[in-house]
C-alpha cells in the first residue's frame, strides 16, 4: 500500500464521492481558515455567544419556511446541533472505518459552511491536529503518527478524538438546548452512530458499519450514554428489512409534528417500538 500525502486524504475523497452533500478540505501548512459568507469555525460556535447565535438562523428560517411555524428556541438549538455534529462526527470516523486513521481536530481546527450552493450538507475545512493508527500502517511514518496497539486501543482513540471535538461545542450549545452533560452526549452518541451507518450504506457498508459501531460503542463508554445496538429483522421477509436501533437522545422533532413522533425515540413506549415499521424522523440519516 503506497504511503499517502495525507493520512485521511484518500478517506475524505471517498466520503465526497460517495455522499457528495458534503466536502471536505484539509487546510495545507500555513494556509489560512476560510472566513466571510457562510463560514463559522467550530469555536465559534463552542463560545456560544454571537457566532452561535447567527448560525442559528438558517434553523429558525428553515422551520418557519417548511412548517409554517416558530420552533422553540431550544428546539432551534437541537436542530442547530445536529446539523453540525453529524458530519464533525464523519471527520473522524470514516478515516477509522474505511483506513483505520483516525484524526485529531480540536474545536479550532475545523470550520463549516452549510450555505454552499449545490451542498444540502456543507463543506467543511479542517487542519489536522496529528492522528492514530496501527502497527504496520504506511502512514505511522508521517508527522504527527500515534501508532497504538491493536483495534481495540484505536477505538478508544476514535471516541477520544469525538470527544475532544464536540466537548467545547456542546458546552456552548447547551444552555440554549436546555440540556445538560447526559443530554448532550447521549446526542453526541446518536450523531455518532447515525451519521456512519448512512455513509457506511452510501459505501456499500452497512452491515460491517453496524458492526463496528457495536463494537465502538458497546455501552459503558463514557462520557457517551447507552450502546449502538442494533436489531436485525428475523423471520420471513426479514431480508427486505433493515436494521433498527432505539436512539438515546430525542431529535425534538415531535415539536412540530405531534403525530410524528419517531419509532426508535425513547419516547415511544416499548411496545409502540415493538410494533412499527421504524420511521425514520425527518433530521436522522441526513443532515439538512
Amino acid at each position: 500500500m503506497p504511503m499517502p500525502g495525507s493520512a485521511v486524504a484518500d478517506a475524505y475523497a471517498r466520503l465526497t464521492e460517495a455522499f457528495p452533500a458534503l466536502a471536505v478540505t484539509e487546510l495545507g501548512t500555513g494556509e489560512a481558515a476560510p472566513t466571510g459568507g457562510g463560514w463559522i469555525t467550530a469555536a465559534g460556535l463552542a463560545e456560544g455567544g454571537a457566532a452561535l447565535e447567527h448560525f442559528l438562523t438558517w434553523d429558525d428560517t428553515q422551520v418557519r419556511r417548511d412548517y409554517g411555524q416558530q420552533g422553540r428556541p431550544d428546539v432551534i438549538a437541537s436542530f442547530g446541533l445536529h446539523r453540525y455534529a453529524w458530519p464533525a462526527c464523519l471527520l473522524i470516523t470514516v478515516p477509522w472505518f474505511l483506513h483505520r486513521r483516525v484524526p485529531y481536530y480540536p474545536a479550532t481546527h475545523v470550520s463549516f459552511d452549510r450555505t454552499a450552493a449545490g451542498l444540502a450538507v456543507g463543506r467543511m475545512a479542517v487542519r489536522p491536529d496529528g492522528f492514530a493508527c496501527l502497527p504496520g500502517d504506511p502512514a505511522a511514518a508521517l508527522p504527527g503518527a500515534r501508532v497504538v496497539p491493536d483495534e481495540e486501543a484505536l477505538r478508544a482513540e476514535v471516541r477520544a478524538a469525538v470527544a475532544q471535538h464536540l466537548e467545547p461545542v456542546l458546552t456552548g450549545f447547551g444552555p440554549r438546548m436546555r440540556r445538560r452533560g447526559r443530554a448532550l452526549w447521549a446526542m453526541a452518541t446518536d450523531e455518532i452512530v447515525e451519521s456512519l451507518r448512512y455513509v457506511g450504506g452510501l459505501l456499500g457498508e452497512e452491515e460491517r458499519a453496524l458492526r463496528e459501531l457495536e463494537l465502538l460503542l458497546p455501552g459503558a463508554t463514557r462520557p457517551y450514554v447507552g450502546a449502538a445496538t442494533f436489531r436485525r429483522p428475523e423471520g420471513p421477509g426479514a431480508a427486505a428489512e433493515r436494521a433498527t436501533r432505539d436512539r438515546v437522545s430525542c431529535c425534538m422533532f415531535y415539536t412540530l409534528r405531534p403525530a410524528d413522533m419517531c419509532a426508535t425515540c425513547p419516547r415511544t413506549c416499548a411496545t409502540e417500538r415493538a410494533g412499527s415499521a421504524g420511521r425514520v424522523n425527518e433530521l436522522v440519516g441526513q443532515a439538512g
